[in-house]
C-alpha cells in the first residue's frame, strides 16, 4: 500500500470509528478536509451547512494552505453561492468560475478560478450542506479525485446521521427510564427509584461518616377519605401530600411513593447543620397535617404516622432498613391510637 493510500484508509477507519456520539462533527470532519486537498490539489477545502428557511450557507470549517482563504464563519446569501449553481445544474466540478457563473459576486470577491462541490444530503431532512474545494488557480480535477468528494461528503452525511440518531436513542432512554422511576399519579419517585436511591445515599452515608435518616409515612384513614369522598377526591389528596412532602423537604432529599398510601422520606444528615432524628420525625409529622383540597372537598387531615431510623455507616441492606422503618411506623401509629404523644 502506497503513503497516499495509507493516508486515505487511514481517514476512513477514523470515520468509521467515530460513530460515538460524544464525537465531535469536527474531529470527523477536519482530517477528511486535509484528505481532500492531498487528493484534488486544491489549496481551500471546506464544509459548509445550508439554512433554507434563512437562504443562509455557511463556512463551519475550512482549510486553506495557499494563497486563497476561505474563512470560517463566512456566510453569504444562499442564493449567490456556487453551491446552489452546481446544485441546480448538476456540474460537480469547473476550472473555469468565471466562464461558467460569472454573475456570482462571492465567487468575485474570493477570486475562484476552479471549484468543486458536493452536497450533503441526510435521509430525512434533505440537504444539510456541502462538502467543497477551491482555488484561484485553474486546476484540473480527476475524475478520481471527485469520486473521492463524492464518498466523503457520503461518509460525513452517515456520520450526521449517525449522531442524531445515538442522540435521540440517549434522549428517548432518558424518558423511559425518568417514567419508570416516577410514580404515575404523583409525580414523585416511585419504589423502584426509591429502592436505587437509598443503596446510593447509603453508600455516601457511609463515604462521608454520617447517619441516613430513612421515614415511613402512612396515611391513616385513608381508606376513609376514599370512602366517604371518592377515589377521585382520594388521589388528589394522594397528590397534594406528595406535593407537601417534596415541598417541606430539601432538595437534595428522596421523597418516594412506596405504594397506596405510604411515601418514605430520605435524608442525608449535614454534620453543620442538620437537625435531631426525633425533630425530622415531628417535622415530617407536621408536614401531613391540615387542610388538603380534593376537587371539590377540603379535607382536614389529622396528620399521618411517622417512623423514622437511623441507619449507620455500617447498614447496607436496603429491605432491612425499610422494616425497621415499617416498624417503627407501626409502632407510632399503635401510640397515636392509644392516645400517646
Amino acid at each position: 500500500m502506497t503513503p497516499y493510500a495509507e493516508k486515505i484508509a487511514a481517514a476512513l477507519e477514523r470515520l468509521e470509528n467515530a460513530t460515538d456520539v460524544n464525537d465531535r462533527l469536527e474531529e470527523v470532519i477536519r482530517p477528511l478536509l486535509e484528505l481532500l486537498e492531498e487528493v484534488t490539489g486544491l489549496p481551500s477545502t471546506y464544509f459548509t451547512v445550508i439554512d433554507e428557511v434563512g437562504q443562509v450557507q455557511t463556512v463551519v470549517y475550512a482549510r486553506n494552505s495557499g494563497g486563497l482563504s476561505i474563512p470560517e464563519g463566512l456566510s453569504v446569501p444562499w442564493k449567490d453561492t456556487l453551491c446552489r449553481r452546481a446544485i441546480l445544474e448538476g456540474k460537480r466540478y469547473t476550472r473555469d468560475v468565471a466562464g461558467c457563473w460569472g454573475d456570482s459576486a462571492a465567487a468575485r470577491e474570493l477570486g475562484l478560478k476552479t471549484y468543486l462541490s458536493e452536497p450533503i444530503r441526510l435521509i430525512d431532512d434533505g440537504l444539510y450542506g456541502t462538502l467543497c474545494a477551491a482555488s484561484d488557480e485553474s486546476v484540473e480535477v480527476s475524475d478520481k479525485a471527485q469520486g473521492y468528494l463524492v464518498l466523503f461528503a457520503q461518509l460525513i452525511a452517515r456520520h450526521i446521521e449517525s449522531e442524531r440518531l445515538l442522540h435521540l436513542l440517549a434522549s428517548e432512554n432518558r424518558v423511559l427510564v425518568q417514567h419508570a422511576n416516577t410514580d404515575p399519579l404523583t409525580g414523585i419517585a416511585n419504589r423502584r427509584a426509591l429502592l436505587h436511591g437509598l443503596k446510593v445515599r447509603l453508600g455516601k452515608a457511609a463515604a462521608l461518616g454520617r447517619p441516613l435518616y430513612v421515614a415511613f409515612i402512612d396515611l391513616d384513614g385513608f381508606k376513609a377519605i376514599n370512602d366517604r369522598f371518592g377515589h377521585d377526591a382520594g388521589d388528589r389528596f394522594l397528590i397534594e401530600m406528595a406535593h407537601r412532602l417534596v415541598g417541606g423537604c430539601r432538595p437534595e432529599d428522596l421523597v418516594a411513593r412506596y405504594g397506596g398510601d405510604e411515601f418514605v422520606v430520605v435524608h442525608l444528615a449535614d454534620e453543620a447543620t442538620d437537625i435531631e432524628l426525633d425533630d425530622f420525625k415531628q417535622a415530617l409529622e407536621r408536614l401531613t397535617i391540615g387542610e388538603f383540597r380534593a376537587c371539590d372537598d377540603v379535607i382536614d387531615y389529622p396528620g399521618a404516622s411517622v417512623g423514622v431510623v437511623a441507619a449507620s455507616p455500617e447498614d447496607h441492606d436496603v429491605e432491612t432498613i425499610l422494616q425497621l422503618c415499617d416498624a417503627a411506623m407501626y409502632a407510632r401509629k399503635q401510640a397515636r391510637r392509644s392516645g400517646r404523644p
